[in-house]
């Protein structure tokens, strides 16, 4: 089976576990402020963690609930076992799956997974985004009046405070602003046509990886910007690549 193969695989078994779940009494590993982890985002990872490195053995994976595998592989699977946690603890039907590989420090495979819809987003490096098979491109609006932005807010009280006064400058300009809680998805939606914007001023590696070469395939463009003190955290502008999103930073 092939890198996209078993990364779907992956995908589709992890959120056959979370459908199954959702909606359950949850158990809540840890909780702050502004996050909860659950013990299902564990079990998920678990689970893709068994798949991708049954197929292959001598990768490495880097996921938000830990690390796995050769380190010291030129192949790195990076994974977001549920992208909107707090959606998901609460019965909100937002939330992902999201699988990413690079090869040396180069993104060539991404899948996202939305199991309430049964969305799968998927793309190799060189060809073309497709959504359940079928390719998809980002919307051509041009003009902020036209468009729908999504804002995230973050976790800590300088990025929150950002993202507050991101979306308020927005607000006077976009057709629509949104809110939704999981950065894969959003990302996923500009690739789609759905969304035309997402920024966020601290957003981890996980999150992003396999929205990244998605939307980048699909026509979109992706600027990063490293968050000083943080490993593989990042300031995020996601675009389809024709809005004037600058005016609203």
């Amino acid at each position: 089976m092939t890198h996209l193969e078993v990364a779907k695989q992956a995908a589709h078994q992890a959120g056959a576990f979370l459908r199954e779940h959702f909606g359950t009494k949850l158990e809540v590993d840890e909780a702050t402020h502004h996050d909860i982890k659950l013990a299902l985002d564990r079990e998920s990872q678990d689970l893709i963690t068994r798949v991708l490195l049954t197929a292959f053995p001598d990768h490495a994976l880097y996921g938000e609930e830990g690390i796995a595998g050769n380190q010291e592989s030129d192949y790195q699977w990076i994974v977001d076992p549920i992208d909107g946690t707090v959606n998901y603890f609460f019965g909100i039907p937002h939330y992902c799956v999201s699988i990413a590989l690079r090869h040396k420090e180069e993104l060539i495979v991404g899948v996202i997974y939305d199991p309430s819809m049964d969305e799968l987003w998927e793309v190799e490096k060189g060809s073309p985004a497709l959504l359940n098979g079928k390719p998809i491109s980002v919307s051509s609006r041009t003009k902020l009046e036209e468009s729908a932005l999504f804002v995230g807010c973050g976790k800590d009280a300088a990025s929150l405070s950002a993202g507050l006064e991101r979306f308020r400058r927005a607000s006077l300009r976009a057709r629509k602003m949104r809110m939704m809680g999981s950065a894969a998805l959003g990302m996923a939606y500009i690739a789609s046509g759905r969304l035309d914007a997402y920024v966020e001023s601290t957003i981890s590696l996980w999150d992003i990886a396999a929205g990244q070469l998605l939307l980048e395939s699909a026509g979109g463009k992706t600027q990063l910007s490293p968050v000083e003190g943080k490993v593989n955290v990042w300031s995020i502008i996601a675009t389809n690549g024709k809005i004037p999103i600058e005016e609203i930073l």
